[in-house]
Order: C-alpha cells, then structure tokens, then sequence
C-alpha cells in the first residue's frame, strides 16, 4: 500500500502517523496554573533532541472546542518552568485521564490520586511515583504550520530518577534498567505498549 500526503485531511494524516511511528514515549507534562495549582497532561509527539545543551522538544496541539492554546503551552510560555514525567504501567490509566480537556485553569490533579513531591533544584514539584521525571526551563516555542501545532523547546536542568531502577555496570558506571522504569509507550487510537523483550544488539564501532 502506497499512501500520498498531498491534498490529505491533517487528522487523516495524524491517524495515520500516531500507527506507524510507534511506540512513542510520553511526555506527561506538570505545569503552573495562573492560581498556583498545577496543570498535567500527556504528549506523545515527544523526544530528547540535543545533549548539549541538554535539550527535548514535545508538540502541543489546539484545544479542541475553540480552537485556543492549550494550558500547558500558556503556562509554560507565561511562567518559564515546567516537569516531563515518564509514566510507568501502573500510571497509565491516570495519565490518559489527564488527556480530558479542562477549562483554563482548572487542575487535573483535583480528581486523581496523585501525590506531588518536592523536586530538587526545580520551582515546581514532581509526581511522586513516576521514576523518571525532568526538571526543564523553556528555552523557545515555535509555531509550525497552519494549524498550528506549538513546538515547545525546554532546557533539561536536572533528571530525577527512583534509586530502584539504577544499576552498576562491570565498570562501575551509572546504567538505569528499562526494565524497572517500565514506561508506558504510545501507539495509535486507545493503544499502549508496556515494556517486553529487550534486545541487546552490539553497535558496530
């Protein structure tokens, strides 16, 4: 099968996009609500793109009633901090719930149970149970298309990660075993992928 973009539908083409480029990992996103509560949700258009300096990108879509900014767009670009979380197996039912549209505003985290936790070296907290989570600054948002889809660009200040899922090498080394952290991946439609078979496949040198 042979599938043309041009003259395609967008969301057409996110159907198809969100089933072929799988898994995705999953940004889940705590911001600052204009009231100092917090605002959560999920992002899969999601990934690391530079180490120096320490860069990761994630794409935020418009809210889908009126076609405004998202809440984690407007508070990241009014307050300058935000917390990526990696979501394990356990979570993934409370991070698709904070995928419902809220008004402006209004906290995801007033009807889960999830706990915050005071985040080292970052103004905002972090989720206490995901193992992995990412202390970021903003450091550019930049809007691509006609639609338009915000690219927002945040600077990596420091890593969290659960003493449980960290392990030495033969050399002494730092290594974080995927297989504790156990993160959630996304497919297309209602589908997730949870962590399987590892392959450890040498890479020519």
């Amino acid at each position: 099968m042979q599938i043309e973009f041009d003259g395609m539908d967008p969301k057409d083409i996110y159907h198809i996009l969100t089933q072929t480029v799988i898994p995705r990992p999953v940004a889940w996103v705590l911001s600052e609500n204009p009231d100092g509560d917090y605002n959560l949700a999920p992002f899969s258009f999601f990934t690391p793109i530079t180490s120096n300096p320490p860069l990761l990108m994630f794409s935020v879509g418009r809210k889908p009633t009126d076609g405004s900014f998202k809440d984690t767009r407007v508070n990241i670009e009014a307050r300058g901090h935000f917390v990526v979380h990696i979501a394990h197996r356990e979570l993934a039912g409370a991070m698709t719930e904070t995928a419902r549209t809220l008004p402006h505003g209004e906290s995801e985290l007033t009807n889960l149970d999830l706990q915050l936790a005071d985040f080292e070296g970052s103004p905002l907290p972090r989720l206490r149970d995901c193992r992995v989570a990412f202390a970021c600054e903003l450091y550019d948002i930049k809007e691509i298309g006609p639609g338009p889809q915000s690219l927002v660009f945040g600077k990596i200040n420091g890593v969290y990660v659960a003493d449980e899922v960290t392990t030495q090498d033969e050399k002494g080394r730092l290594r974080f075993d995927g297989s504790a952290i156990d993160p959630v991946g996304r497919l297309g439609g209602s589908e997730y992928v949870t962590f399987g078979e590892v392959l450890k496949i040498p890479r020519p040198s």
